[in-house]
């Protein structure tokens, strides 16, 4: 009798034909000795502006210190204070000539609990006691009865189900429900302290709220669109139709160049996600609030399945939520700390982001830092040629086939491995070639040229390893080639001799979907087709110092 053992493709050899060996053998005792490498760091960092980084001062030190994107947090403050905000980030950068990208993070439709009776600023609740929940928002609650803002919750809930209240830190079970008064009897579970209007999630129920509510819809439009932010994270999203709801909002009122990050925040939004991930642009792993709708410990599950997913499908995904907690408060992080954001870079995030620690914290500049630094770790201690032969092969597997243009970027990033190129430059007009680079996780860094002042930006603020440099139009590409040549060598990022993989979309003028490999040369020279205006003349900056480096990071 013969046995025929069947392994599914990631259980069989490796891709590269070798034997499976345990992960991690590239990391050696020198490669912890070696001091940090960070200036071709390839993650992108997401900082959130605050009170604490808002000034002028502060808001150069976020660029200084390699902030590639600055999160506007609309669940806070007002049109009139962020738009302060963004005139001073924009005049920063103007100074510095820094190309800074602008996400509005939107407050999105949530559920929280109401006001207080007699001006009480808190209500102190006790394990074991029963508080009511009652549907009737104008309620003004006690430790006995709590308004609650979801119209259907006495529907939604059944005996025995969990509520949390405040990030978790007031745990309720339900004992009751009455859909005539809409009140929902609870059991407290544990002591607590809290506020009024207090968020809450319920683990396991399918909510029936809008996409957006009226103020979303503001700051949408009367501020996103007006002020020209690059990107939308839409919190809270759900299904596919609330991404194609948000798209339609945009392209309705003139912003349909904004980027659509879909903040999957629930368990809803993790079931749908695949349909979801079709339709948005990029994707954010929201842990906070995952975290209240899933079990903590499925939380890490739920993100490699996102990031994996994510990676196949060539958009860019962010993980965020505490990844340094503590450094809202502590000048070092905790180990674990650190750890969290190398596993998001070994996962295969895109960007990682950072919360209240560069909104409220005064160590805001150290948080960048060692998280640019942590990152570069992660990213120095990969087997690139292998992960590139992963995602490839993992990319067939899934859909079957790669497109052209796909199949472009996947060789020059494997021609970039093969010659040992310096780096990869990307002629594209919209940023969909410079996506595709992304894709398949370049060992080097890669430069986009692009006329497209949006998609330069765009794809400044958050494609892995992607810098931006604007030119004036494709015609004679072979002149921003040799310009380029002049600008690296100048800039002392490269020598003469180093070799760089050029490839070009379908807009790229001459260069049709075609790959090229070129060594720089000492003769080479400019011919004025940079675009280096600035933000009152183009909207784009040429720095030639930070032509392959995001910034500082100061000492370790």
């Amino acid at each position: 009798t013969t046995t025929t053992t069947t392994t599914t493709p990631e259980m069989s050899l490796s891709n590269t034909g070798q034997t499976p060996k345990l992960h991690g053998g590239n990391i050696t005792l020198q490669t912890i000795q070696t001091p940090t490498q960070p200036h071709h760091r390839r993650t992108k960092i997401i900082c959130t502006i605050g009170p604490a980084s808002w000034s002028h001062q502060g808001i150069g030190q976020l660029l200084d210190a390699g902030a590639n994107v600055l999160r506007f947090n609309f669940s806070h403050g007002d049109h009139e204070g962020h738009g302060k905000v963004l005139e001073r980030v924009r005049q920063v950068a103007e100074e510095k000539s820094r190309n800074i990208a602008v996400l509005l993070d939107t407050k999105g439709p949530e559920i929280r609990t109401g006001f207080f009776a007699n001006g009480a600023s808190k209500i102190d609740l006790v394990k074991g006691e029963t508080l009511t929940l009652t549907t009737d928002y104008h309620f003004r609650g006690d430790n006995k009865m709590l308004a609650c803002s979801y119209p259907q919750l006495a529907t939604s809930v059944t005996p025995g189900q969990e509520i949390l209240v405040a990030d978790g830190s007031l745990v309720l079970t339900v004992l009751t429900t009455d859909e005539t008064s809409g009140h929902v009897q609870c059991r407290i579970e544990n002591n607590a302290s809290i506020g009024e209007r207090k968020n809450m999630n319920l683990p396991g129920v399918t909510v029936e709220l809008p996409t957006f509510t009226e103020k979303d819809v503001k700051d949408i439009v009367d501020f996103g669109i007006a002020r020209k932010v690059d990107m939308i994270a839409a919190s809270f999203i759900r299904t596919a139709q609330d991404v194609r709801n948000l798209k339609k909002l945009l392209n309705d009122n003139g912003g349909s160049h904004i980027k659509i990050i879909s903040k999957i925040e629930n368990q809803q939004g993790l079931q749908n996600f695949e349909e979801i991930l079709v339709e948005t642009d990029a994707v954010m792993v929201a842990r906070g609030d995952l975290g209240m709708e899933i079990p903590a410990q499925k939380v890490f599950l739920a993100q490699k399945y996102m990031i994996r997913l994510c990676n196949l499908a060539g958009k860019p995904v962010i993980t965020a939520t505490q990844m340094l907690e503590s450094m809202i408060n502590n000048p070092r992080p905790t180990r674990a700390e650190c750890s969290d954001v190398a596993n998001a870079v070994y996962d295969g995030t895109d960007a990682v982001m950072l919360s209240g620690e560069t909104a409220n914290g005064p160590y805001f500049v150290n948080a960048i830092q060692v998280m640019a630094r942590t990152c570069c770790e992660a990213e120095q201690s990969r087997n690139y040629n292998l992960l590139y032969q992963s995602i490839k092969n993992s990319v067939l597997l899934k859909y079957g086939k790669i497109s052209v243009g796909e199949s472009v970027a996947s060789s020059a990033v494997k021609t970039a491995i093969d010659v040992n190129a310096k780096l990869i430059v990307v002629l594209s007009a919209w940023g969909k070639m410079a996506r595709y680079v992304a894709k398949f996780r370049p060992q080097v860094s890669a430069i986009m040229l692009s006329p497209n002042l949006i998609a330069a930006r765009q794809a400044s603020g958050l494609l892995l390893g992607m810098h931006s440099v604007q030119v004036d139009s494709f015609d004679k590409s072979e002149e921003l080639i040799d310009e380029l040549n002049y600008e690296l060598i100048e800039s002392k990022s490269m020598a003469a001799g180093d070799k760089i993989v050029i490839i070009g979309g379908k807009m790229a003028g001459s260069m049709n979907e075609k790959l090229q490999i070129t060594q720089l040369q000492d003769s080479a020279k400019p011919h004025g087709r940079f675009v280096k205006g600035g933000m009152e003349k183009h909207g784009f900056f040429f720095n030639r110092g930070l032509l392959l480096s995001f910034g500082s990071v100061g000492k370790p």
